[in-house]
């Protein structure tokens, strides 16, 4: 059973990390879902994704998923606010029954650097120079404000600048704004490495 890891997130919320190592067959069975997706890898990723939720809680309702005008994935009857986020072969997802949640994960790419300019400002590239690991940190950090937000229109730069970052024994902590609403909001983050990948989520 390749669970890598699962934790909790404030008072309610729960996350979990699993590594794909099973056949498309396990994950239909368990989920009941064929979803109509032509990539194989894609639609796996997808799978994984919903029987992660409803290992998360086992009366997740799956088949209640429905996309908003923002295509944000929710639950038509707001039961759970959750988030996942896949690079294969890891997928990662969170559940809350209170408040929004933003999670994401990415396997390392030394060519994250290159595109750093992209999701980075300049005086923000100074908190992680040309490490390769913590610049996927970043990444990872503001895909998960973008989840949590949840709207079209956001800018990753101009939006969401990164005002605080410390390494506390291995816990990555960020504080980032978000600027795309009518009063400014911090978001406090946690994130992690492992070997094959970095992991941040909103607390």
């Amino acid at each position: 059973m390749p669970l890598l890891k699962e934790w909790n997130i404030g008072s309610q919320g729960l996350a979990a990390i699993w590594k794909i190592e099973e056949e498309e067959s396990f994950f239909n069975e368990r989920t009941g879902l064929y979803p109509d997706i032509n990539n194989d890898k894609r639609r796996i990723e997808h799978l994984a994704s919903r029987y992660l939720l409803k290992h998360l809680e086992v009366d997740f309702p799956l088949h209640q998923i429905v996309r908003d005008v923002h295509n944000k994935p929710r639950l038509d009857n707001g039961s759970f606010f959750f988030s996942v986020s896949h690079s294969w072969p890891y997928i990662a997802a969170v559940i809350d029954p209170v408040s929004e949640t933003g999670i994401d994960i990415q396997t390392w790419n030394k060519r994250i650097g290159d595109i750093r300019q992209k999701y980075l400002s300049l005086r923000e590239q100074l908190f992680f120079e040309d490490n390769p690991q913590l610049l996927t940190l970043a990444w990872c950090a503001k895909e998960s404000v973008y989840k949590w937000h949840g709207k079209k229109g956001i800018g990753f730069i101009r939006h969401m600048p990164i005002r605080t970052f410390n390494n506390s024994e291995g816990l990555y902590e960020f504080t980032i704004e978000l600027l795309a609403v009518a009063e400014p909001v911090h978001i406090s983050l946690n994130g992690f490495t492992e070997t094959d990948f970095a992991c941040v989520y909103v607390v």
